[in-house]
């Protein structure tokens, strides 16, 4: 019985020890904040524009080549239950504003999504960002990264409007019918 005890308290004993020094070994990698500091400046809208993601036939697009049109930018996945039901309604208003570029970004995978659209066709293009890219929706003001995440961006590349979850289609109706091309 002794040793049983002498033996969970070593163990105990250094499992605070790896505790311990892995605390203190993390606060000295995490002194110098210039890397922090540097990425709290990288403009997050900027880098989604010149981000270059594959198309579902592998070619490369950017945002940065619709530079002074009116955009709407929606990150989906085809796991995402809301995401595939505004999908429809997303297509019905990329119609009705031909002006405004419309591209659903997935946080999926190509196959994932070669599969989904031969189910559900949309005239707009899907764009590759992969599972991992959730972090450039916690960039855009998204903590969450949840899904659907809706982007709206003025002629000027301003943002216009973000919307968290499934969209409204009377109401994202009347926010596209006010940008300006």
């Amino acid at each position: 019985m002794n040793r049983r005890l002498i033996l969970s308290a070593g163990v105990a004993a250094a499992a605070t020890a790896a505790g311990v020094f892995t605390w203190l070994g993390r606060g000295k990698s995490q002194a110098p904040q210039a890397p922090q500091a540097a990425d709290a400046q990288v403009d997050p809208v900027a880098s989604l524009m010149a981000l270059r993601l594959p198309d579902l036939s592998g070619a490369s697009h950017s945002l940065d080549g619709w530079k002074g049109q009116p955009m709407l930018v929606n990150f989906w996945a085809t796991w995402c239950a809301p995401c595939v039901k505004e999908m429809p309604e997303l297509d019905a208003l990329q119609k009705k504003y031909p002006k405004v570029r419309f591209v659903g970004i997935g946080v999926d995978s190509a196959v994932n999504m070669q599969k989904f659209v031969e189910k559900v066709q949309v005239s707009y293009p899907l764009w590759v960002l992969g599972a991992g890219g959730i972090d450039v929706l916690r960039k855009l003001g998204n903590p969450s990264g949840g899904l659907p995440f809706t982007v709206i961006f003025n002629a000027d590349g301003g943002i216009n409007r973000k919307i968290l979850g499934e969209i409204q289609p009377q109401d994202l109706d009347q926010t596209l019918a006010g940008l300006k091309a």
